[in-house]
Formats: structure tokens, C-alpha cells, sequence
């Protein structure tokens, strides 16, 4: 059996910045695998975490959901993966698997709250989970994802976070071909927004506040660039779109949004985890349209996403980091300063 001591970063407490410490790993359990880490994407959410902004977090705290690597070892009951192969793991590493949500391949929705890759009780340590900001994970199998192999792996992590959160909107409400989609705000779940929609076929319209990102979304494959400060060009876009994703991160007024919605469409909010601006009823009650929230997905949705990517050589934009410029990292995702997500190869841990 591996050693269960493992280097990683993290903090002791909500002020300090991330360093080196050790943690413990669980020892491999007959359904799990063994994960040397190879990359591991940065997420503002472990930013979140980590800093306490959403209370409750637990110390020290080792962040990281966005996690490629490859199989150290296997436990005996594994039949999906071997030993080298190059896997995922994602947002959440374990649930109840009885409740409804589970039994419908809803896991991110247990009743029983899923088990998150960070911060939620482990039922193997009695401790919490700890994340990708390591050189290893120990993982259930059922939570291990396979990587396309044409896809440059340097690159997957953030579609196990950012990727599914745009996917599983569009596919649950039916993006397809020669549909309307607009993208509200370009950043790290906006720029994937419009890469899924593109590659679904959809004729994708970036909804920003700022001129400057105008170039960037026509790059990433946005057929139009539609500015939300200019209110002529929003009213002539009323009733325009099949399908909005708001990935906006904070609160906002949805109305001006809610307007741009066809009769029977859909905006879903993806971003904003907070209290939102009052909602007028009767933009979403005069023709039928919906205000709807959505997180992640579930296990084979993910894998699903991951292999539509494969298919389409669909890929986030990525900056490159080592492990010792995190704390420098966290500082320019929170100035909004990164196209469009950092990712830390791993191999810095090492040295």
C-alpha cells in the first residue's frame, strides 16, 4: 500500500496564504483508486473556501476540484480503470447513491448532501475531504472520470468544474442546432458557455457589460456581441433568445435578461450563489418563461460532457502556473485578471 502522507497546499486559517503542508490520505479501500495528480485547475470557489466567504469552512484547508492525473493503484473490487490510466476527478467524490436525486444520476443534488472533493466530512478519516492541491487523491471509482485521449490533458481540469456547470444547462434544456444561445458575462464559466453552445450548433450571442471583451468572444467562437448598457440595442432583442446562461458570480438584476427570453425559454443561473435583485413576476408569468438554477452534474453527465469535449476538441483557455505561484494566482482571479483559468501543473510540488 502507498504511503498515506502526502505533500500539498493549503492554510491554517482564513488570513494566512496557501503553503506547504502535509495531509493524510485514506488508505486504499476495495472500491477505490489512486491518483498521482498532474494538474489541478483553480477555481474561484477554492478561493471561497479557503478565505471562509461562504462560513463553514474547516482547517487546514487543501482546495482543488479540477483534478487530472493518472492511476497509482487500484483497490481489488475496480473493473473500469488500470494502473496508468490518465482519469479525472471532479467536484464531488462520493454520495448516498440511494436517494432520489442519486438514483436519477443527479448526485451533485443528494438529499443526503454529496461528498465534496474539499471541506465535507469524510466518512473514512472522521476528518473533512481535502482537494487537488496535492500529489495524490484516493477516490471511489464511481467518481473517477476517463479522459478523451486526443484531448491535451495539461488543459481538462477546468471542464471538470467550469466545463459540466455550462454543459448540463444547455443539454437539460435542449440546446441544439440553430438555436439562439446568449452567454451573460465572459469569464471562466462564460468562455466555456460559449465553446459547449458553439459546438452544439447554436448561434451564440455574448451579453456583456464591457466593450473590451468584445474581441475576446468573438475568438472564442461568439457569432455576436450584445452590451447590456446599451438599452436600444436590448429592446430590439427582446423575445429574441431560445436560451440564456447567466454566469454571472454575483448579484444582479435578471429582468433586463429575463426580456431577451422567446415564449416557453429559459434562462439558467449558473453564477450567483448569493440573493439576487427582486424578480418581476410577470416577465417570467406573460409568456411562459422560466428562471431556473443549475449545478454541476451528475456522474455520468460529467463523463458524457468530457467525451462530447473529446469529439468536438472542445477545451478551456489556460494559463499555466506552478504550485508556488498560487497565492499570486488567487490575487489576479479575484482582480478578474486571468483568460480565462489558471491551472497549476503539479510537477512544481515535487521540486
Amino acid at each position: 500500500m502507498k504511503t498515506r502522507t502526502v505533500k500539498a497546499y493549503g492554510a491554517y486559517a482564513a488570513d494566512q496564504e496557501l503553503a506547504l503542508l502535509t495531509i493524510d490520505r485514506r488508505p486504499l479501500q476495495p472500491d477505490d483508486i489512486q491518483v498521482e495528480i498532474l494538474y489541478c485547475g483553480v477555481c474561484h470557489s477554492d478561493i471561497h473556501y479557503v478565505r471562509n466567504h461562504w462560513g463553514g469552512a474547516h482547517y487546514p484547508a487543501v482546495p482543488g476540484h479540477e483534478i487530472v492525473g493518472r492511476v497509482l493503484d487500484v483497490g481489488a473490487q475496480v473493473t473500469q480503470f488500470n494502473i496508468g490510466d490518465v482519469v479525472g476527478v471532479g467536484v464531488i467524490v462520493d454520495s448516498c447513491q440511494a436517494c432520489t436525486a442519486c438514483q436519477e444520476g443527479a448526485e451533485q443534488y443528494c438529499d443526503r448532501h454529496p461528498i465534496k472533493t474539499y471541506g465535507s466530512p469524510d466518512r473514512y478519516t472522521g476528518g473533512y475531504t481535502y482537494g487537488g492541491y496535492a500529489q495524490r487523491i484516493t477516490v471511489r471509482e464511481r467518481f473517477v472520470f476517463r479522459i478523451p485521449q486526443n484531448l491535451d490533458i495539461s488543459k481538462v481540469g477546468p471542464l471538470l468544474c467550469a466545463g459540466i456547470t455550462t454543459y448540463s444547462p444547455l443539454k437539460k434544456w435542449d440546446v441544439k442546432a440553430g438555436d439562439k444561445v446568449g452567454v451573460i458575462g465572459l469569464g471562466g464559466l462564460g468562455h466555456m458557455g460559449i465553446k459547449l453552445a458553439k459546438a452544439m450548433g447554436a448561434e451564440v450571442t455574448m451579453i456583456t457589460r464591457s466593450p473590451d471583451k468584445a474581441e475576446d468572444a468573438k475568438l472564442l467562437g461568439a457569432d455576436h456581441v450584445l452590451f447590456s448598457t446599451d438599452h436600444k440595442a436590448m429592446r430590439e432583442k427582446a423575445s429574441h433568445f431560445d436560451f440564456l446562461l447567466d454566469t454571472i458570480p454575483v448579484n444582479h438584476d435578471v429582468n433586463p435578461y429575463l426580456r431577451l427570453l422567446k415564449y416557453d425559454s429559459t434562462l439558467a443561473l449558473v453564477g450567483a450563489i448569493e440573493p439576487l435583485t427582486s424578480v418581476d413576476g410577470s416577465l417570467l408569468i406573460r409568456l411562459g418563461r422560466r428562471l431556473v438554477g443549475s449545478m454541476i452534474g451528475g456522474v455520468e453527465e460529467t463523463q458524457e460532457m468530457l467525451d462530447f469535449c473529446g469529439k468536438h476538441n472542445v477545451l478551456p483557455e489556460v494559463e499555466m502556473i506552478s504550485i508556488q505561484e498560487i497565492n499570486e494566482a488567487w490575487e489576479r482571479v479575484v482582480k478578474g485578471d486571468v483568460k480565462y483559468r489558471f491551472v497549476i501543473d503539479m510537477k512544481s510540488l515535487k521540486e
